[in-house]
């Protein structure tokens, strides 16, 4: 895994704005559905960051519980009404009793833990017979193609690949940790290419948008930006219009304790 880490208490005053610029629809309504079917008492997320998707389950049940590394992401998440259950702690080791939760998940996190296959069996360790564990996240190896970041900021597909476990890696952990009725479902996908000058005012274009870019150095930050920049004005003086992919595929695996 890659050692690089956001640093996410820096960015977590305007962590929120992605939620407005992209969406995430149907993560949510996965989740509540997911929820609902379970009959879900209470639930915890790994990862809650500014607890957007805690928010989310909330009209299914008030005893929703976050944790997150991040003392800033948790100081923003203590700002959203009834949001009191908030722990700062790490995935790999979550400070709560055997057999408490009716769900637990994480939401394009899991690839921030220091030991995601760790999380995973103190998942299991948490759950009641007949809960469950999802994991919601995408695969960059699906994706090498179909998100312009990728080729303009050299370095951040590689790091995405040693950061993400696949889908089927999840698989395995999840059968490893001795969960049941294993599945994989898609829950989001996000088109939205971008032609020409449109490109340089996308929001995820900015360094602390995503953190594929909040990685990298600036100088490695401010040469992508140039050659995304040399690729238009390339396709101008050729008369024609330069196109950036958006096609973003998100899954979520889920697995079921018996």
């Amino acid at each position: 895994m890659d050692t690089k880490q956001v640093d996410y208490d820096r960015i977590a005053a305007g962590y929120d704005r992605r939620f407005v610029m992209g969406d995430t629809q149907g993560v949510a309504e996965a989740l509540s559905a997911l929820a609902q079917g379970l009959s879900a008492r209470r639930i915890l997320e790994a990862g809650c960051g500014t607890g957007r998707w805690l928010v989310a389950l909330r009209p299914i049940t008030r005893r929703v519980n976050g944790l997150d590394l991040s003392a800033g992401m948790l100081g923003r998440a203590r700002q959203r009404e009834d949001l009191r259950r908030l722990v700062r702690g790490r995935a790999s080791r979550l400070p709560f009793s055997t057999a408490q939760f009716d769900l637990v998940y994480c939401v394009n996190a899991l690839h921030h833990f220091q030991s995601p296959r760790g999380f995973v069996h103190e998942a299991r360790r948490l759950l009641r017979p007949g809960g469950a564990l999802a994991v919601a996240t995408m695969d960059p190896r699906l994706l090498r193609e179909r998100w312009y970041v990728y080729e303009y900021f050299r370095g951040t597909y590689e790091t995405d690949v040693a950061r993400f476990p696949s889908w089927g890696t999840i698989l395995d952990w999840m059968a490893g940790a001795g969960f049941e009725r294993i599945q994989w479902q898609p829950v989001e996908q996000v088109v939205d290419e971008k032609a020409g000058r449109a490109v340089l005012d996308d929001y995820f274009l900015e360094k602390d948008a995503c953190s594929q870019l909040s990685l990298l150095s600036d100088e490695e930050y401010a040469a992508g930006l140039r050659r995304i920049e040399a690729a238009v004005a390339g396709a101008e003086a050729r008369g024609e219009t330069a196109t950036f992919a958006v096609d973003l595929f998100f899954a979520m695996v889920i697995g079921w304790a018996g």
